[in-house]
């Protein structure tokens, strides 16, 4: 796939792009900031873009703002944010428009090569890629009136799993269980979170969305 990165650590940034170009891929731009990323997408019209949430000059959101306007000008374009922690709100920024081709995954996640390559993989085909960490934080949460605290042991097992944007098949491999007990369960989930009669991809991904707006 064709690739641009926007990392100002130049250790990750020279990492990424060695191993991107070893696994056959084409790195078009490796930046440092933020500031010219979006010209250089306009200009080369990558599948993915990588970019840093944190970048200069002042380290805040200058990633984070690049990825939402490519979202919003090059929806044609995926997008995977990197982060150096859990941020709910700024996940939430960059996924609550749609949830076709975008990724958020913590730092650590590169360091699983192929995690970090399937997820890239998985954006450019049109899915969404939540770091299991994210979603591990928003299954625990059972503050009083909370839908999730409806949820079955088993649910949130599943619900975990598909938010990571593993296909129905991917699932039943992963933990064990039959194809079948995973759509009861994920019907289960859709109707405790009133998602029942929403159709189509973005129920699977709108299920943990829906938590990471409030």
């Amino acid at each position: 796939m064709r690739v641009i990165l926007a990392e100002d650590s130049t250790l990750l940034r020279e990492g990424l792009v060695r191993l991107l170009v070893e696994e056959g891929h084409e790195v078009l731009a490796a930046l440092p900031d933020a500031v010219t990323l979006f010209k250089e997408v306009e200009e080369q019209r990558p599948d993915v873009v990588v970019v840093d949430i944190r970048m200069p000059p002042t380290h805040t959101d200058e990633g984070l703002r690049a990825a939402v306007e490519i979202r919003e000008r090059r929806p044609e374009v995926g997008v995977l944010v990197l982060s150096q922690h859990v941020e709910r709100n700024y996940a939430a920024q960059l996924l609550a428009s749609n949830a076709e081709r975008v990724g958020y995954l913590l730092k650590d996640r590169v360091a699983q090569v192929e995690e970090f390559l399937d997820a890239l993989e998985r954006i450019r085909a049109g899915g969404a890629v939540i770091d299991p960490e994210v979603v591990r934080q928003l299954v625990v949460r059972t503050t009083h009136g909370d839908p999730l605290a409806r949820l079955t042991p088993r649910e949130r097992t599943v619900l975990e799993a598909l938010a990571q944007g593993l296909t129905n098949t991917a699932i039943a491999n992963e933990l064990h269980i039959s194809l079948s007990s995973v759509e009861k369960n994920l019907n289960a989930v859709f109707d405790k979170l009133e998602l029942s009669h929403t159709t189509g991809h973005s129920r699977r991904i709108l299920a943990v969305l829906r938590y990471l707006e409030t």
